[in-house]
């Protein structure tokens, strides 16, 4: 059970990661594209947050459903339609750490065998609660680098 807890500690730690990967970034930074065809730092922000909600139904679901189906998401059409460009940076912030915080608790209380426990996913075929946090987990970092590309093409001090 080490290796579980140690991915929640991370998957805990994620929130804290990107607060640093954006620190004193300006608003106007936030909403640069220095990286033609890449999304802002304040999109990247709320695709993480909506994505980790994404997760943490299924996650849920996982746990208290039999085997439940998943429906594919396109980050593209939620960057389009879920007003990115509107949306305050310290808030989603907040959103995600206590959606991470809610969702610790519940993970931190169930038993081992319950990570293997699984969804259906159209695309991907059965996927266990221990492969959805491990890929919301790894979410943030994945995430951190393209930040940090976006910062050195502004010529912004990066956490490398």
């Amino acid at each position: 059970m080490s290796t579980i807890r140690d991915l929640i500690e991370r998957y805990k730690q994620g929130p804290n990661s990107l607060r640093q990967a954006i620190a004193g970034m300006t608003p106007e930074q936030m909403d640069a594209r220095p990286v033609p065809g890449r999304w802002s730092t304040r999109e990247v922000v709320c695709h993480i947050v909506d994505f980790d909600q994404l997760y943490a139904d299924r996650m849920k679901r996982v746990i208290a459903e039999k085997e439940p189906t998943f429906f594919p998401s396109e980050p593209d059409a939620f960057a389009a339609h879920l007003a990115y460009a509107k949306r305050d940076v310290a808030k989603e912030l907040e959103l995600l750490t206590l959606l991470r915080e809610q969702m610790a608790v519940i993970l931190e209380s169930l038993p081992e065998e319950a990570f293997q426990r699984a969804g259906r996913h159209p695309v991907r075929g059965l996927v266990t609660l221990q492969d959805l946090l491990q890929a919301i987990t790894d979410h943030i970092p994945h995430h951190i680098r393209f930040i940090e590309e976006k910062k050195t093409a502004l010529g912004l001090p990066t956490g490398k």
